[in-house]
């Protein structure tokens, strides 16, 4: 029937789209190259199929209504035939020697059978092959009005045929014409079946493709993911990372260099931490544990030496305390508890300054230059100024001049008049547990302008120290940007 082999394939179609569905929906992909390929795969294969299906159809459509319209051509040839000329039985015989008779017309531009039926609907001259003859055919025969005809659909052995008798008139029998339409559905089902293979070929070379193609893509992720793996099992952060391109997949990498460099830098800064921090606390717990063994002999000991051997104690327990507070405070890292708040850096001085007035005594002044306001964290910044003026009073212990704490927009300095720092120690004033040689003796655990450097850099800013002109030192911060800018993206 005309039609049913479109109609097959839009059904095969149907199932193929089906258990394509079922398959992805039990089938999962074991990794993300897997699944590029098959969606590239399924994207080609719907491509494929839906442009399969509509070429054939189109081109099945055009086939059938082509053979068609010929066929109907043929029937209106000759039912003009049959109405200009009384043409009876014999003119349409197949011995006509010089061929020019009106089958030949009816034969010579197409393909078609014809036989040739008498008056009373029996065969005169059959066809090739010999077509059914029925009471339709046997009536058209003994018509008497030449040109009208009757259309059926017959089956000869294997083969369908357009049917089409056509009466000669006068009842003096009928022509009939058929035309083999199975032909054609034979050559249309051909055709199925090579759009079939070239799109299983298209299809699998799409597979292929898409394969490569997510090869292409994932490699450098399977790569980014055994460099993971490897930093998982074996706690290594010296790894090189593979970084190339400019696209999604290198900037990951480059994030994933850059993060693993911190961790490598934090881990190193921890190790070096503890390390410094275990050679710092040896010297007061040995301290201790000598002074606890006198102890023993507190008893013998004079009253004087009672009372240094306390105050020595106490003194220790204090220098420990301090240096385990300090050493929490650092080990905190950058982030505070203390939430960000618009911070005015002159009241920030002026606190400060009045805490160490309290605690050391001294006299100390706040010179403020258009002081900023900034984004930070308030308890923060003033432990770094209480950090820097208590330096300063240590240093400067027997001094008369005052303290002076210069504010000028966001940069703070401390101006002391001690000791100054030599050449050597303005690079490394601000390191953990560095101890210059002039205040070896003096008490401290060392870290205090280690913080004070974290703090600047956490808010954006940076550590200095300089000679200050007359002698003395100048030790200071700077802060980051205004409102709106996040202290923690320093890091």
């Amino acid at each position: 029937m005309p039609g049913s082999g479109g109609r097959r394939t839009a059904a095969g179609v149907r199932r193929l789209v089906a258990r394509l569905r079922a398959w992805l929906r039990t089938r999962k992909p074991a990794s993300l190259r897997t699944t590029f390929a098959l969606a590239f795969a399924a994207g080609a294969a719907a491509v494929t199929v839906l442009v399969g299906f509509l070429s054939y159809d189109a081109a099945a459509r055009l086939v059938r209504v082509d053979e068609k319209s010929v066929f109907s051509g043929v029937v209106g040839d000759l039912r003009t035939q049959v109405q200009e000329r009384p043409f009876g039985p014999r003119d349409y015989l197949t011995a006509d020697p010089d061929h020019d008779g009106p089958r030949d017309e009816l034969t010579r531009p197409t393909r078609v059978g014809v036989q040739v039926l008498g008056a009373d609907g029996r065969i005169v001259d059959p066809g090739h092959p010999v077509l059914p003859v029925g009471s339709a055919e046997r009536t058209i025969a003994g018509y008497g009005g030449a040109g009208r005809y009757a259309e059926r659909e017959a089956t000869v052995g294997d083969d369908e045929y357009h049917v089409a008798t056509v009466a000669l008139g006068g009842g003096r029998g009928a022509v009939q014409v058929a035309q083999k339409f199975s032909g054609t559905e034979d050559l249309l089902a051909e055709l199925q079946q090579r759009t079939a293979l070239l799109a299983a070929v298209v299809i699998a070379c799409s597979g292929a493709a898409g394969w490569w193609l997510a090869r292409r893509i994932t490699g450098r992720l399977v790569r980014l993911t055994s460099v993971a793996e490897s930093v998982a099992e074996d706690g290594r952060l010296d790894v090189p990372v593979p970084v190339a391109g400019r696209d999604e997949v290198a900037r990951l990498g480059r994030a994933f260099d850059d993060m693993l460099g911190r961790l490598a830098s934090s881990v190193e800064d921890q190790q070096r931490l503890v390390q410094d921090a275990g050679h710092e606390l040896r010297t007061p717990l040995t301290s201790l544990r000598t002074n606890i063994s006198l102890l023993r002999r507190f008893e013998d000991l004079p009253p004087e030496a009672r009372e240094e051997l306390l105050a020595d104690l106490a003194g220790e327990a204090r220098e420990l305390s301090d240096l385990v507070n300090e050493l929490v405070g650092l080990a905190a890292g950058r982030r505070d508890d203390d939430p960000l708040a618009d911070v005015r850096l002159a009241d920030v001085a002026e606190k400060a300054a009045a805490s160490a007035r309290r605690r050391t005594g001294r006299d100390i002044t706040v010179h403020t230059v258009r002081p900023a306001e900034v984004e930070g964290r308030p308890d923060a910044l003033h432990r770094a100024l209480t950090n820097l003026l208590e330096n300063a009073a240590k240093f400067d212990a027997g001094g008369t001049e005052p303290i002076e704490v210069h504010v000028t927009g966001t940069r703070i300095e401390v101006l002391d008049r001690g000791p100054g720092l030599a050449a050597s120690d303005l690079t490394r004033v601000f390191d953990r547990f560095y101890r210059a040689p002039a205040a070896r003796g003096l008490p401290g655990s060392g870290l205090g302008l280690a913080i004070v450097r974290e703090i600047a850099a956490a808010h954006g800013g940076h550590a200095f120290a300089a000679h200050r002109a007359g002698g003395g030192a100048v030790l200071g911060f700077t802060v980051g940007r205004g409102p709106g800018h996040d202290p923690a993206g320093a890091r």
